[in-house]
């Protein structure tokens, strides 16, 4: 087994992408956010991704944000762009316009809708490799693209110089580690729950929404395993489970659900705020966690 290298650090953020009352892009914001991730304990941040909202966002905005959150955490920590969609020539075009940017990798998601079969995903991921001389962490979210990324396409991508992480959201733990186990990509989870499972068999570290709110005890639960505290790994793991859960499970979306904690402005259509009772919700449950760290 080559053990995966983390490319991107190891606690990850899928940062929000805060707008103005009026519904606008609101870069300052971005840029105070993306600073106090980094103070709090990220050391990588992903934009433009689901929780940004980036199937709403314009091309344009999508450049502003990443920009304005390069001047404000300089290079501190490496940033990785969303530029997934549905069609392969504009995930090219996004790719260039992330690099000029001064990303430092890409994320790509498997091309939604369409539902390719494999042999296209796999060239789909290949043509957006060659478009540019940035890394790219592969995403794979069957549940939202329809398709997933098989773990025979994976090993077979994993020979490509550029393809170097995934970020996993397949929820097939069997597949994962096989594909661990026989390559060298950097493997992120990307649904909280699975966080702790993954690093155990492998994993790289996660591209996590609940960071948004709770950096630092997500990340203390890679460093308590790292320091071989495997219990204190799992005691962690366990306080910051409900947290996850009533930001991601309940039936709202998470940047619904962290911008409602963050009090970070408004979501674009089709999105909906979060109501006031599932406001008050999420608010008790985050005060619950905090209280439970207090008296460890």
């Amino acid at each position: 087994m080559t053990a995966p290298l983390p490319p991107f650090g190891r606690a990850l953020c899928a940062m929000i992408t805060p707008f103005t009352a009026a519904g606008e892009l609101d870069p300052d914001a971005a840029g105070r956010h993306a600073a106090a991730l980094v103070a709090d304990g990220c050391d990588g941040l992903v934009l433009n991704g689901t929780t940004g909202e980036s199937p709403t966002t314009s091309d344009a905005e999508k450049t502003a944000l990443l920009r304005a959150v390069r001047e404000a955490v300089g290079g501190r920590v490496p940033i990785v762009a969303g530029v997934g969609s549905a069609d392969t020539r504009h995930t090219v075009e996004l790719a260039r316009q992330a690099e000029r940017a001064g990303a430092d990798g890409l994320l790509v998601v498997t091309p939604y809708y369409s539902r390719p079969p494999q042999a296209a995903v796999e060239a789909h991921f290949r043509r957006v490799a060659d478009a540019t001389g940035l890394p790219l962490m592969l995403y794979d979210i069957p549940g939202r693209t329809g398709t997933r990324v098989e773990p025979e396409t994976l090993l077979r991508l994993a020979g490509h110089p550029r393809v170097v992480a995934v970020k996993d959201c397949a929820y097939d733990l069997m597949g994962s580690t096989r594909v661990i186990g026989a390559t060298s990509l950097a493997y992120y989870s990307g649904c909280e729950e699975l966080n702790l499972p993954l690093y155990a068999v492998g994993a790289a570290g996660y591209v996590s929404t609940v960071a948004n709110v709770a950096p630092g005890p997500l990340r203390a639960v890679l460093d308590a395993f790292d320091a071989g505290d495997t219990a204190g790994a799992t005691r962690l793991n366990l306080l910051t489970a409900p947290l996850t859960r009533a930001m991601m499970g309940a039936g709202l979306p998470g940047a619904v659900t962290a911008k409602a904690l963050l009090g970070a402005g408004s979501v674009r259509e089709p999105l909906q705020p979060a109501g006031r009772g599932a406001a008050d919700g999420l608010r008790e449950v985050y005060a619950e966690l905090l209280s439970a760290l207090d008296q460890l």
